[in-house]
């Protein structure tokens, strides 16, 4: 009993012992934890505005289609692309190709390089890869949307059955 005290009160003296011997660094770490934890829900906080922000965006681009002003969705969905946001980015041109928003084939080209240039899952890159291709063909450069086609088919990519099918076509 006299034994379990005495390790008890020895642990107890090993604890202080060690606190004041290490209190700044001790306080050190705490700070540096407090600090990130903030910097980590300000930073969270921050990209869910700005999820808001860009969704509100596609909605009144979406508005303005639907009222016939084409231009200002344009717009709208061009600052969604520059925006670099996973989900509506990807939207954004979708539309753009689906409504004829932009004839300007070098435009059109440099918003599918400014989403490849954006670090996305290798399906969804992959996805992009295809729609390119599939716009290519479209605009008759069959040899580059071909050579598209073949990487995803190389790359064993879950879309090489799609890229498959459109080249046996």
């Amino acid at each position: 009993m006299e034994d379990s005290i005495e390790k008890k009160i020895e642990l107890k003296d090993k604890i202080i012992s060690f606190y004041n011997e290490n209190k700044i660094k001790i306080f050190s770490i705490v700070i540096i934890l407090f600090t990130a934890i903030i910097i980590f829900i300000f930073l969270e906080m921050h990209e869910k505005k700005n999820n808001k922000l860009i969704s509100e965006k596609y909605v009144q681009a979406g508005l303005y289609l639907a009222s016939n002003d084409k231009e200002k969705a344009k717009n709208y969905y061009n600052d969604i692309i520059l925006s670099k946001n996973k989900f509506y980015s990807i939207l954004a041109l979708n539309t753009i190709l689906e409504k004829n928003l932009e004839t300007e084939r070098n435009t059109i080209l440099s918003y599918f390089q400014k989403l490849e240039n954006y670090k996305f899952s290798r399906e969804t890159s992959d996805l992009i890869t295809l729609k390119k291709a599939l716009y290519l063909i479209k605009i008759s450069e069959e040899k580059s949307g071909n050579e598209l086609l073949k990487k995803l088919i190389t790359e064993k990519s879950s879309f090489k059955s799609i890229a498959q099918e459109i080249i046996s076509k």
